[in-house]
């Protein structure tokens, strides 16, 4: 098959190279020269067969608006354009219904997999009508793990980003579990060998899992994780999966939690934490720890 892909960044560009060694024809387009196949989407479309393929993989918010409003109005009745990059599954509708008017087929594809997807591949969830999803089954099968899994049809436009919305919420829970786990057994002197009991959890243990791997590899670097701040962004799904939660009223109060962690990650001296040190001093006569002079910021 035949496929345009517009960015190229660290999963794009293993993507197009999963792709063209099942045998696929790539056409990448990316604002950087360097690594684009061409210069333009002009150029792209212009070397693809009718119907045309078009998978966008930049990131979510404005860039991915300009860009399929852009390609709407340069692909004809019957193309295709699937969006899988991590975009709040309310986008989707509005793309859908505008390139609809037009005759463009949307897809919808939450892609989970990062840059270990070139040789493991990526786990796919798309939306969208099933005569579009159709038209690319070709790429999602060669772009998917090996096996059975890896691949699912979740419904219809909107169906595949909110199912990957929900994967993220999962990891921000997984991820802080573990988190909070090696710091427990960091901060105490029972444990001798903390990298070396994380890595025994990988096998025969409930919690063995793809993240747990990872977390030993990043270990085997750097045993006490000197060289990393504890700071932690947030790429907008968390917040999306909790709304979505709260819309709902389905309790979710471990991602929630793991959301919050985040929140505090950013904080050099949390201002909540002040006011409870502060409250506990005044009912109880608690101590509480000085600011050293030397640490006061000075007025301007």
């Amino acid at each position: 098959m035949e496929i345009g892909l517009v960015g190229l960044g660290r999963m794009g560009g293993n993507m197009r190279e999963r792709l063209r060694r099942s045998g696929h024809t790539v056409i990448g387009y990316d604002p950087n020269p360097e690594v684009a196949d061409v210069s333009s989407l002009e150029e792209m479309l212009g070397g693809l067969p009718s119907p045309k393929v078009v998978w966008v993989m930049v990131p979510a918010g404005e860039i991915t608006r300009t860009t399929i409003r852009s390609l709407g109005e340069l692909l004809d009745e019957g193309d295709v354009i699937i969006d899988g990059g991590n975009s709040r599954w309310t986008d989707d509708k509005v793309h859908a219904a505008e390139l609809g008017e037009r005759g463009i087929g949307f897809v919808d594809a939450g892609v989970s997999g990062g840059v270990w997807g070139l040789d493991n591949g990526y786990a796919l969830m798309v939306g969208g009508d099933p005569e579009t999803v159709a038209k690319a089954q070709t790429v999602f099968d060669a772009l998917r793990p090996e096996g059975e899994a890896g691949f699912v049809h979740a419904g219809p436009v909107g169906a595949g980003h909110f199912a990957k919305m929900v994967h993220n919420g999962i990891e921000y829970g997984l991820m802080q579990a573990y988190a909070e786990g090696y710091e427990l057994l960091a901060a105490t002197h029972v444990v001798e060998d903390v990298p070396g009991v994380i890595k025994s959890w990988t096998h025969g243990t409930v919690i063995r899992s793809w993240l747990l791997d990872l977390l030993v590899l990043a270990l085997e670097a750097d045993p006490e994780l000197d060289q990393i701040r504890g700071y932690v962004d947030d790429s907008g799904e968390g917040r999306w999966t909790i709304e979505e939660a709260i819309n709902n009223a389905v309790p979710a109060p471990v991602m929630t939690a793991a959301l919050f962690a985040r929140f505090a990650s950013r904080q050099d001296d949390s201002p909540a934490m002040k006011a409870v040190a502060a409250l506990r001093s005044q009912f109880g006569g608690h101590a509480v720890t000085k600011v050293a002079r030397q640490e006061v910021e000075k007025p301007a």
